[in-house]
């Protein structure tokens, strides 16, 4: 369709609180008349599965969706056909429309390889006797709604565990663990407030061990059983200093242990996708074994928390997800925009991403993105291990859970790979 020059969709911003209206116009510009029955947008909201199974020996694919919105509008046109066809004069268009969001609890936009929850609008250019134009504009959903200043998450967790070790009936002496962890609610970018008391009256040295584990389920509801799968990512990991025998120690964790870009908590907002994260706490002994091993929940939340009455309120801004955690791992491939060989020397510059969902975080993580950087180095090198009782930590998450990058539409096949993913750049996509 030569006579289209320009098919886009832009919104006003680049992403949205369940609640707030979604405010854009679809932009048609066009070289001569043409006839136009319609114009018309979709906003989706959508939870998506898929991977593959063996059944009888056959490799399947199975898949579920679950749908949070779906409104549809004609911003152009007529709804339905009455035997006339309108005229679109040439030019340049600018066609406004809007949706209100729903105000229940939607869940934050996510990328995986196994699962997605994905929000867009997506235009249709409705002309007769030809297959109608179609673009899709992908934006991001911070949700749900977990303000770190409800009274359920500044309730401080404590524990303590002792041991007294036995060896041919010689009692070696006990090696005792007292952990608080300030509040349970904490937004990207603030660190975990932890205090630890270690006393060592061992024959052996210890060093204190932290490690911050994502857990994540998919399930497919197909069936009488389903599927379902469980992946686990350490998204931090800090050791102390040793310990040695007969010595106290303690320690504040302050700025030692801030948190990346993580998505945010999901449990029960989202039948299909559960991510919640657990505080690891433990003594290494020299043998590299664990002892007095203890578990706290962590919510990563979507407001952060806040001194009343302080004029240095934190400053919120938005970032993808890091790359060694389940939201940041994968980058679809309709999102990737590759290199195109011109026949000049090679460009050996990454691919273009041309759209992430982001998440909250607070400013105090820009000044610790070498601490980010090291702890995701070493999580690559880590070995996952299982939960000792995933049902029992899932149960304390669950209970402590409170009840616009531009999508270039464009008809031709190129794109504008000037954009960076870092500024969440624009996604082209055509649905066929």
């Amino acid at each position: 369709m030569d006579y289209i020059r320009e098919f886009d969709i832009r919104l006003e911003k680049e992403m949205y609180y369940a609640g707030e209206t979604v405010y854009g116009v679809v932009i048609l510009d066009t070289s001569e008349n043409f006839k136009l029955r319609a114009v018309r947008v979709v906003l989706r909201g959508r939870a998506h599965l898929e991977w593959k199974v063996v059944v009888s020996g056959d490799q399947q694919s199975i898949s579920d969706d679950q749908y949070f919105i779906d409104e549809r509008s004609t911003i152009w046109g007529k709804e339905k056909a009455d035997g006339s066809i309108p005229v679109l004069p040439r030019g340049y268009h600018q066609f406004p429309f809007h949706f209100l969001l729903p105000e229940s609890c939607l869940p934050c936009s996510f990328e995986s390889k196994i699962g997605t929850v994905r929000y867009y609008i997506k235009a249709t250019v409705d002309i007769p006797y030809a297959s109608p134009p179609q673009g899709m504009k992908y934006f991001t959903i911070i949700g749900p709604h977990i303000d770190c200043m409800e009274e359920q998450y500044l309730k401080p967790l404590s524990r303590r565990r002792k041991r007294i070790s036995c060896c041919l009936c010689c009692k070696k002496g006990p090696l005792s663990l007292s952990v608080q962890l300030d509040r349970s609610a904490y937004v990207s970018g603030e660190s975990l407030r932890l205090k630890a008391d270690i006393h060592n009256r061992s024959s052996e040295e210890v060093r204190l061990r932290l490690r911050l584990i994502q857990y994540v389920e998919y399930t497919i509801h197909r069936g009488v059983l389903g599927a379902n799968k469980e992946l686990q990512h350490v998204v931090l990991e800090y050791r102390g200093d040793p310990v040695q025998p007969g010595r106290r120690s303690k320690f504040d964790s302050s700025q030692s242990l801030v948190l990346p870009a993580l998505p945010t908590t999901l449990v029960g907002v989202c039948r299909m996708i559960n991510v919640y994260y657990a505080l690891h706490v433990s003594l290494l002994l020299e043998s590299e074994a664990e002892d007095l091993t203890m578990e706290f929940p962590v919510t990563i939340a979507t407001v952060p928390f806040r001194i009343p009455n302080s004029p240095n309120q934190p400053v919120v801004y938005y970032e993808p997800a890091c790359e060694h955690v389940e939201g940041g791992r994968y980058v679809g491939p309709e999102f990737q925009l590759g290199q195109v060989y011109d026949g000049g020397p090679a460009n050996c510059e990454a691919d273009v991403v041309l759209y992430r969902p982001v998440y909250v975080c607070v400013s105090s993580l820009r000044s610790h993105l070498k601490t980010g950087n090291n702890f995701a180095a070493s999580c690559a090198k880590l070995t996952q291990q299982n939960s000792k009782d995933r049902n029992t930590l899932l149960a304390a998450t669950a209970s402590i859970v409170s009840s616009s990058p531009v999508t270039k539409a464009a008809i031709t096949e190129t794109a504008n790979a000037g954009h960076s993913a870092n500024d969440a750049a624009p996604a082209i996509s055509h649905d066929s």
